[in-house]
């Protein structure tokens, strides 16, 4: 597996604020929301800043491919595919709670390799992958080192969201410390910064989650489907992250044992 070009990194980098500049004109403000198809939102900003991100991916590296939320695939069988979320949480955007992020992923023939998180409001920016530990902001920072489920504190964005996984995630959440609820992929910038152990999630499609493997990862935490795989392009999207292997490890069996 080839890493990021430096290039490629800095790009990351340019991509985040292009986006957070449009984001950021649209926050609490009077913005038309529109339902797709499966009933999700989306707003002017998740569009315009989509745009504004793939423009700079065709003049920086045109050989690359996109594949977008908002805007689908093009190229995406390039040796190198962006994958970008210009807004994961956008219920939080749209009720004016700065829970919600952009996710900027990096696949190398289809597997993960680089990651960004950005919070255009708050301005926190993640990065990590391989051969890149993971930064907030340019400080290292490195996912917990607890390793026991009754101190851990167990996220999900909502429970109403997991279906085959509920049960697992209710029995764990009252082995845990407590549950946390609400921040999309936010929940895993927190894991890689040490600041919440374990997340469990089903539904998630590629956009959601190839930014966020590569940035746990890179902190030292490990985040897998539900059979313990890496996640790739074609991942199904049921996906664990812990803050360190051994807490991975505790709570992957009852997931590995549903069908699937």
């Amino acid at each position: 597996m080839s890493s990021p070009f430096p290039d490629q990194i800095e790009l990351m980098r340019r991509l985040a604020q292009a986006s957070g500049d449009v984001i950021r004109r649209y926050y609490r403000s009077e913005l038309a929301i529109d339902d797709k198809d499966d009933a999700s939102p989306v707003t002017r900003a998740d569009r315009e800043a989509e745009q504004a991100m793939r423009a700079l991916i065709q003049a920086a590296r045109p050989q690359d491919g996109i594949i977008g939320e908002e805007f689908g695939s093009e190229n995406e069988q390039a040796e190198w595919v962006w994958v970008l979320d210009p807004v994961d949480g956008t219920k939080s955007f749209t009720v004016g709670r700065p829970l919600f992020v952009t996710l900027i992923g990096l696949l190398h023939r289809g597997v993960p390799v680089l990651g960004a998180v950005h919070q255009p409001i708050t301005g926190d920016f993640w990065i990590g992958g391989t051969t890149l530990p993971t930064t907030l902001n340019g400080a290292p920072v490195r996912g917990s080192a607890i390793d026991e489920l009754a101190r851990a504190r167990i996220g999900t964005t909502g429970p109403e969201y997991l279906s085959a996984g509920r049960a697992v995630f209710d029995d764990l959440a009252a082995r845990c410390r407590y549950p946390i609820y609400g921040g999309d992929g936010f929940l895993y910038a927190q894991v890689a910064s040490g600041w919440l152990e374990l997340v469990i999630e089903e539904g998630l499609k590629l956009h959601d989650f190839a930014a966020l493997a590569p940035l746990v990862n890179a902190a030292g935490g490990r985040m897998t489907d539900w059979q313990g795989e890496p996640l790739t392009q074609t991942s199904a999207g049921r996906v664990l992250a812990a803050g360190n292997p051994a807490l991975h490890a505790l709570a992957l069996p009852a997931l590995r044992a549903l069908p699937v």
